[in-house]
């Protein structure tokens, strides 16, 4: 497919929606054609570029994703879990590829996804920022060079207003190392240590939380050995940085066939030998 390529943003009043809709305004390819928010909201019927802080756009802010589908192209979910989902099903029916930024799903949420991925193109990344893919798509081959004898922790910080702990960034890091050491995270995985917590668990990867302000993403990967210690951070100063990643996901599912991506497959991290 050619030429320009219409895109529906859901969560728009929210801070990732904002950011979308200042980078689609900027973005050669791409056109804001739909911008969804909450049902009931104050907001809803402003316009959406002056609910962005930038300059009015035309397009009024409504509550509606169903009825916009039939003129996008993609969608671009960042939007609270049960909406996210009840979007993604709308895209199903509409045959519509979306991008799914949203964190905290469980399981049995998840594994919606992965059904709605066999009728649509979907990428699903808990991060859309380049430089957190690249530590994400080497992670595992760092984990399999330092050995069995490194102890791993994950900390990460977000601002005050986020929900789910820990971020969705953090535990896909942390999948990124049992990965390399050819386990599964919810087997190895320590979310909490309170009170007499004993000696650590050899082998576990533990998960720190800190949420302060307006802190937009901080990550760091601990990896302790004998007499040294390696840590790998990314830390973002804005969510422009996201917005760019989610806005190369949706231009990357042109005439992509129906599946489940990530920003491994987007950026072309999954074959890393291309990068040698």
């Amino acid at each position: 497919m050619n030429g320009v390529w219409r895109v529906g943003v859901t969560a728009v009043a929210g801070r990732m929606g904002r950011a979308l809709v200042q980078g689609i305004v900027d973005h050669p390819e791409l056109k804001l054609a739909a911008a969804v928010g909450r049902g009931g909201a104050a907001y809803l019927g402003e316009d959406a570029g002056c609910l962005a802080g930038i300059h009015a756009l035309g397009l009024p802010v409504s509550a509606d994703l169903a009825a916009a589908l039939p003129g996008l192209d993609v969608v671009i979910e960042f939007g609270p879990v049960e909406a996210a989902l009840a979007h993604v099903a709308a895209c199903v029916a509409a045959a519509k590829p979306v991008v799914v930024g949203t964190t905290g799903f469980s399981v049995t949420q998840r594994a919606k996804l992965e059904s709605a991925s066999r009728h649509i193109p979907l990428v699903l990344a808990p991060n859309m920022s380049v430089g957190v893919n690249v530590l994400l798509a080497f992670l595992p081959a760092i984990t399999v060079a330092l050995g069995e004898g490194y102890d791993v922790e994950i900390v990460e910080a977000h601002h005050r207003h986020k929900q789910d702990a820990p971020s969705g960034t953090a535990l896909a890091l942390g999948r990124a190392v049992a990965a390399g050491r050819g386990q599964c995270l919810e087997d190895i995985q320590c979310l909490d240590r309170n009170g007499i917590a004993g000696p650590r668990v050899a082998g576990s990867i533990g998960f720190a939380t800190l949420r302060g302000a307006d802190v937009v993403g901080e990550h760091t990967v601990w990896m302790a050995g004998a007499g040294e210690r390696l840590e790998l951070t990314h830390r973002a100063a804005s969510r422009l940085n996201f917005a760019e990643g989610a806005l190369r996901a949706a231009n990357w599912l042109r005439d992509r066939a129906p599946g489940l991506y990530d920003m491994q497959d987007v950026l072309g991290l999954k074959d890393l030998s291309a990068l040698q």
